[in-house]
């Protein structure tokens, strides 16, 4: 059976990255994104299983102990995990993974699998990141200006992806996104793993 890719969805608060994400995977049926752990309150309207799964920080230290976690990161003082059970389990059905992760769980993730594709979204500009979270109402003004330090922060190890992708026009950047996954699948490593017995045929001469 052909193995799934993992992809990374690497953004600072604001730029969109979940949106994109959800749209991503509404679209292609042979993407799914992982439910990250994470130990920070959940917000008005998310729900345990779709978005997080919301535990405790001694939960979370239970797991991170015992090796359950494929990266895991401290954001804005709340823990968060990715299950390597899960994205293992999903890679080896045929199914591509995107993560929804900082740039400290993709520096992780690339020293443990170097044939990850990482891709970073950005802002057109801090100006209309500044106004995304403004928008969002779910911070106060401390937050947000929190939220801007860390985006420099978090910009700053951009040239550390893959792909870069500009978050100016939602339709645009969806099909910016989507012609990468397509782009990655039709890698001749990929074709490799994935059409072996037909690469083999075809090479051999068989009729």
């Amino acid at each position: 059976m052909p193995k799934g890719t993992l992809f990374i969805v690497t953004a600072p608060s604001g730029a969109g990255k979940t949106s994109l994400v959800k749209a991503l995977v509404e679209t292609d049926e042979q993407l799914c994104v992982s439910v990250s752990h994470t130990t920070r309150d959940k917000r008005p309207g998310e729900e345990s299983g779709v978005n997080y799964h919301f535990i405790d920080k001694e939960a979370f230290a239970r797991m991170l102990q015992r090796g359950d976690f494929l990266e895991s990161a401290e954001v804005y003082g709340n823990y968060y995990g990715t299950s390597q059970q899960w994205v293992n389990q999903q890679l080896q059905s045929g199914i591509d993974v995107i993560l929804e992760i900082d740039w400290q769980g993709a520096e992780q993730i690339r020293k443990l699998r170097p044939a990850v594709c990482s891709i970073f979204i950005l802002p057109p500009s801090l100006e209309a990141l500044t106004t995304r979270l403004q928008g969002r109402a779910q911070d106060d003004a401390e937050t947000i200006s929190k939220r801007m330090r860390q985006a420099t922060d978090e910009i700053s190890h951009v040239a550390e992806a893959d792909f870069v992708v500009i978050n100016d026009d939602f339709d645009t950047a969806l099909t910016d996104i989507l012609a990468i996954i397509k782009s990655r699948r039709l890698t001749v490593i990929m074709q490799q793993e994935n059409q072996a017995e037909l690469l083999i045929s075809l090479s051999q001469g068989n009729f």
